[in-house]
């Protein structure tokens, strides 16, 4: 148990989740970070202090991982959500050729959310604070045909985010999106791309600097009041 508040990283990787981390990390919260693998986790928590890490995939139910974490640090205060809804080197296929099989799938990454809330909500109301940050594309505000089913995910979860910000309004609990557009910084999408100049073409004007948006989710966050911000390099 502690007496420091808690953050839970979602979707932990080396461009916005660790952003993310150190940022709240910086303001006085314990972290946990939470990733598919272990593998990476040995160099995260080398450049954290007060954080650990939790093996987790949302799509297999995240809740297990949850109660993990409370158990070790009491409560949760707050959660990211920013699992990759694709894998870096996946081509998603354009909305004309969309079939419902691949929304069904690209939905897959929008309903653990709902677990995570449905998970840790009743207890933030109880206290009367806390909140919720979810990354998103930018899909769910822009038109992007060639990323399918994507965007349709996307846009869920967008309208979840918001219509979840409106119903928390008055309760001292928060719920916000951050929307992505542009090639992560440090991320894994980030280094494949540049690093196949060839394949992607040029990067250049088209990134985004996580620790940058990590602030933008702070304060976000801690004023309760921004529904959503909109990062667009694209």
């Amino acid at each position: 148990m502690t007496t420091r508040p808690t953050a839970v990283v979602l979707g932990a990787g080396p461009g916005l989740g660790m952003s993310i981390a150190h940022r709240f990390a910086d303001e006085g919260y314990n972290v946990a970070l939470v990733s598919r693998t272990a593998e990476r986790h040995p160099a995260y928590l080398a450049e954290l202090d007060n954080a650990e890490a939790f093996v987790g995939d949302v799509r297999a139910g995240i809740g297990a991982t949850l109660d993990e974490i409370t158990e070790r640090f009491g409560i949760i205060d707050v959660a990211y959500y920013g699992p990759a809804a694709i894998e870096p080197d996946s081509i998603p296929t354009d909305i004309t050729k969309a079939t419902a099989d691949a929304v069904e799938k690209a939905m897959s990454w929008v309903y653990p959310a709902i677990e995570v809330v449905g998970k840790l909500l009743p207890g933030m109301l109880e206290r009367g604070s806390g909140g919720f940050l979810f990354a998103g594309g930018l899909s769910a505000v822009r038109p992007m045909p060639a990323l399918g089913a994507l965007a349709v995910s996307s846009a869920a979860l967008r309208n979840y985010a918001r219509t979840l910000h409106e119903g928390l309004a008055g309760t001292g609990v928060y719920a916000g999106s951050l929307i992505i557009g542009g090639l992560i910084e440090r991320g894994d999408i980030h280094r494949m791309v540049v690093g196949q100049p060839e394949k992607y073409g040029d990067a250049d004007g088209r990134t985004l600097d996580p620790d940058a948006i990590a602030g933008v989710a702070w304060k976000m966050f801690s004023a309760g009041d921004s529904a959503e911000s909109v990062f667009d390099a694209l």
